[in-house]
Formats: structure tokens, sequence, C-alpha cells
């Protein structure tokens, strides 16, 4: 059969005649078996060699009946390879010594002269038992791999600044709690990145983490879609659904994008913080919900209360803890960190010869004021990663727009040898500042959909 043509034997007996014998009737089931008649030769044969089945004799010339010698080589074997798979070659006389070699870590034994169909059963199931060592010790590295990544600390989160810094310190110290926390910052800080992290470290680690994009759900979803649903009680209601509050009971829900609610919809999202209840749409029973609480926005929230259009009380129930997010342009220090995370990650993924980015293109990232944060760097080096054949980033490598400053960018619509992707992403920051981040108000204001703007966003990083 063709899986048993994969097997990989080796056989050590000091006869000849016995192993030209072996390898004839061997060769015809499995895809390799080699022989050796000096046990001393072992230690090399295993170190260069993956065999699944070894066939070793007991009594060698040196020690021709106690078998003393073949225990010190199932020692030997063991020692170099703990999941080595040995079947002992033995005489009649010696089962009582072969049944102890078991005891030892043996796999089996066969008598000698042997029956050609018995020796290949006992070989057929060494090689199974074989496999399932070796899938079994996959399983445990990658447990141990599994267990690593989650015991270390924030394994998602790349920095060393001072900034970071504290912010981990922060983390350290809510993350046990239930207190509710804000997470502020730009476009591609990462904000989601700290919510998980808070969650991996609190005491519902091992329950959901349930995210919600407030942003992108409608006015009319969304009571369905943080609420849940009967069956029938709306035309797209053809069965029962748990809203993201029940999916996230005992857990952590994680609301992002806070700050686009409208004000209708905060007092919605306020009365079920407050009662712990939510109520299924077309339901009249509530359900209690056990939950922590984690938002985000990259809008001036603060502002926005002053301005009333983000309620006060909704501010104070969700910003018992408040985290705020450097941009990258403050935390420099930490761009070769993160160039050289991103181009092992997407070299590994594109099959590119490429271990690091270059002193000149550090220092020329390091220049540059990333508005899209670590998002834009991260598709940056994606690009350079994908164009290059250097095996060093150099800065012809990566694409960075030429950095206007805040003067000439007022002035850019008078300026000469512009493209139309510079005034769009110019027009598009000055309504997102004059709506304080209102990604609705902003839309309307430059006559896009939510979701054209939002693509907009992503194309240009901002």
């Amino acid at each position: 059969m063709k899986d048993q043509k994969l097997g990989k034997i080796l056989i050590v007996d000091d006869n000849e005649d016995l192993l030209k014998a072996a390898k004839i009737f061997l060769k015809r089931h499995f895809g390799q078996v080699d022989t050796e008649t000096n046990p001393g030769i072992l230690p090399v044969l295993i170190v260069n060699e993956s065999y699944d089945v070894i066939l070793l004799d007991m009594n060698f010339t040196k020690d021709v009946s106690s078998g003393q010698e073949g225990f010190y080589w199932l020692d030997r074997i063991l020692e170099l390879d703990s999941s080595a798979v040995v079947v002992l070659i033995t005489a009649y006389g010696d089962v009582n010594t072969a049944v102890k070699a078991i005891k030892e870590g043996a796999t089996d034994f066969v008598l000698k002269p042997w029956e050609n169909e018995k020796l290949l059963a006992t070989l057929h199931a060494a090689l199974q038992l074989r496999q399932s060592k070796l899938e079994i010790s996959e399983l445990k590295n990658q447990q141990e791999q599994l267990y690593k990544d989650i015991d270390s600390k924030f394994k998602d989160i790349i920095g060393q600044s001072p900034l970071m810094v504290k912010v981990f310190e922060t983390i350290d110290r809510v993350a046990a709690t239930d207190a509710n926390v804000l997470i502020l910052g730009e476009n591609g800080t990462g904000k989601e990145l700290i919510a998980r992290a808070i969650h991996r470290h609190s005491r519902r680690h091992r329950e959901a983490f349930v995210g919600v994009d407030l942003g992108a759900i409608t006015s009319t979803l969304f009571e369905s879609e943080l609420f849940g649903h009967k069956k029938g009680s709306f035309t797209d209601a053809k069965e029962d659904r748990a809203g993201r509050f029940e999916q996230a009971n005992k857990g952590t829900l994680f609301l992002d994008e806070i700050g686009n609610l409208p004000l209708p919809l905060q007092a919605k999202l306020l009365a079920a913080l407050q009662n712990r209840e939510v109520t299924r749409v077309g339901a009249n029973k509530p359900i209690s919900v056990n939950i922590r609480l984690i938002s985000a926005t990259n809008m001036a929230i603060h502002t926005m209360v002053y301005s009333n259009t983000f309620r006060q009380d909704l501010l104070y129930r969700i910003n018992t803890i408040e985290i705020t997010l450097p941009p990258l342009r403050d935390r420099l220090e930490d761009i070769p960190l993160l160039a050289n995370h991103f181009i092992e990650v997407y070299a590994k993924k594109y099959g590119k010869d490429i271990r690091k980015a270059g002193e000149a293109l550090i220092k020329r990232m390091q220049k540059y004021h990333w508005p899209g944060n670590i998002r834009e760097l991260q598709h940056s080096i994606e690009r350079a990663v994908i164009m290059t054949n250097h095996g060093v980033l150099q800065p012809e490598d990566l694409f960075i727009q030429k950095q206007l400053s805040p003067e000439k960018q007022e002035d850019l619509v008078s300026l000469d040898h512009l493209n139309i992707e510079d005034v769009e992403k110019i027009l598009i920051r000055k309504a997102l500042q004059k709506h304080n981040g209102h990604i609705t108000r902003a839309a309307e204001e430059l006559g896009l959909t939510r979701s054209s703007l939002y693509r907009r966003l992503e194309r240009y990083g901002l």
C-alpha cells in the first residue's frame, strides 16, 4: 500500500546474512530500509536520519548472550530520540530479557528466525506507534507555544517607548478588574489590540471577546445587532438571534467607534448598560447580561460632550478608566521594532528573503508624519516586501508620500502639480475636523455615503 511504502526502517545486527535477507523482504513494503552491522554507528545514523522503526539485535559478538550490549544501545537510541520506536531481535532463549527491555522502553520484539508475515505485522504496528508519537509531540509543541503566546505580555503590541510603557502599566493595573475602559486614539494606533490585551489578562479571559464596529451599524439595525431579535419581528428576521450583548455574556464586549453613535442610540445603549439587561426586538422579556465593557473612539469625545453630540452620562458610564494611545509620530523609537516585525511577517507570507530595514530607511521613516499611524506603516512595509528585490529594505523600496506642512496644506488648492488624491485627502480631513470626527456628518458634507467615506479613509490611511 502507498502509505506503507513511506516508512524508514533501520536494522542493526552483526549477522550479515540476516541483514541481506531482511532488506530484500522489507524493501517490498517500506520506502527505505538501511542496515548496519556495527551498533557504534547508531548515534551518527540517528542524528542524520529520522527512522520510523529501528530493529535492534540484543546480542552482538562482544556480548554473545547476556543482552547487556542491547540494553546499552537501547538506552542510547532513546536518549538521542525520545520518540524512537525500537523493536528488538532476540532468540527463543532470551524472551525474558526482551520483556525486561520492553519495560525499559523498547516497543516490541521479534524472535529469530522470524516468520515474514509476523515480522511485517510487528513493523506495521510499530510504524503506527511512531506516527502517533510524532503527532503527540507536535501537538505538545503547539500547545507549549500557545501557552507561551498567551502568557507573554502584550504579545501583539510592539513598543518600548516611554508612552507605550505607560499604556502597558495601565493595562496591568486595570485588566484584572471589571472596570469599564475607554480607549482613545487616532485611526491605526491599535485600539482593538489594546482591548484584546485587557481581555486576555482579565478574569474573563476564558470567555468570549465580542467586538462591534458601531460606526458600521445603521440606526435601523442597531437594536437587532446589539440586543438581538425574535423570529418574525421584522422582514429579514427568519429566526431568533442573540445580540452582541448576549454573545458577550460573562466575557468582554468591545464597542469600537462609539463616538459615531447618534444621540437617540446613545440613550438605548446607556439604558442597557445601567440595567445590565437587554430586550430582543419583538420580545417583551428582558435578558440579564454580565459583561465587561471596553469602548474605543478616534474622536474628541470630551469636546463632543460640550457640543452636546455625546451624552455626558454615557461618557461617565464607559470611561471608569481611560487609556490614550499615542500616535506613531510621538513614539518614533518604536518604528524600527514595528518595521522589522512587519518585514518578518510579510517576508514569510510572500516567500521573500528579506532580513530587515536598513538604517537609511529607518531614518527616513522616523522623519515621516505617519497620518495613518501603525496601519499605514504596516501597509507600506507589505507593499515594499512585495516589490523589492533587496535583502535589506532601502529608502527607495518604501513609497511614502511627500510630507506637507500644515501651512502648505492650507494653501494646497492653489499649488501646481496636484493630483486628485491629494485634494481629496485634505477635503476629507477638513470635513472630519469640522464635524469633530463624526463620520455621518462629514460624509453628508462631502456628498458621500458612509461606506464610501470609510473606503477612502482606509485607502488613504486616515
